[in-house]
């Protein structure tokens, strides 16, 4: 009996966390790879992308499409500020070998559209510059998404960063993104060394990624 329970319990929470389309509330807690989000008194972890932070960084609340990903040893829910964002990160993920961190990865490497324009183009060497994409993964993904991209994703505006700790900013980025420690330092120092004036933390992180 108390299998059957437990069994019926997980099930109704499975069916709970596979319906979270969306989620509307304050952003009580942002960096550039994770926001929590504030919904009637309920936090949500929510991890996002580079392209979703630009967006939300300067608001103090709104709405992320989200998408959780359920794997045997836990949930994450994934969160992007629009659909376009979503469908992008649905078809990566759908491709073999492409996980949902390296689907995250690729969507703070390029923007929607540039992935989509890439995926059109047969780009492989643009594709291959994202950190965790192989050659043959480049290829897989343009074959098997060149048909199924079928417009170009809105352009995603940058806004200016709010914030005057750019380089541990970065920093925690990359290591949240999975990176080392030591070698994210050392990403980050390099580009802030040819670059005097970076600007924007996602900049530097998108620089840092390409010298890993």
């Amino acid at each position: 009996p108390d299998s059957l329970v437990t069994t019926a319990v997980c099930r109704l929470i499975f069916i709970f966390v596979a319906m979270i389309a969306f989620l509307r509330g304050n952003f009580v807690h942002k960096t550039p790879t994770v926001v929590y989000v504030d919904v009637n008194g309920v936090g949500y972890e929510v991890l996002i992308s580079l392209n979703t932070y630009l967006k939300i960084q300067g608001l103090e609340k709104g709405i992320l499409q989200t998408y959780m990903h359920i794997r045997e040893d836990g949930q994450t829910l994934y969160g992007f500020f629009d659909v376009a964002e979503k469908e992008m990160f649905i078809q990566l993920i759908s491709i073999s070998g492409v996980g949902a961190a390296t689907a995250r990865m690729m969507l703070s490497s390029m923007r929607p559209e540039e992935i989509a324009r890439a995926i059109l183009q047969g780009n492989v060497k643009q594709l291959e510059s994202i950190k965790g994409i192989g050659k043959k993964s480049a290829e897989r993904i343009i074959l098997e998404l060149r048909d199924k991209i079928g417009k170009t994703i809105p352009e995603t505006n940058n806004s200016p960063l709010i914030n005057n700790t750019l380089e541990q900013d970065a920093l925690n980025a990359l290591i949240a993104l999975g990176i080392a420690r030591s070698v994210a330092e050392q990403a980050v120092k390099k580009v802030l060394m040819h670059s005097p004036d970076p600007g924007k933390v996602e900049d530097v992180i998108k620089q840092a990624l390409k010298t890993l």
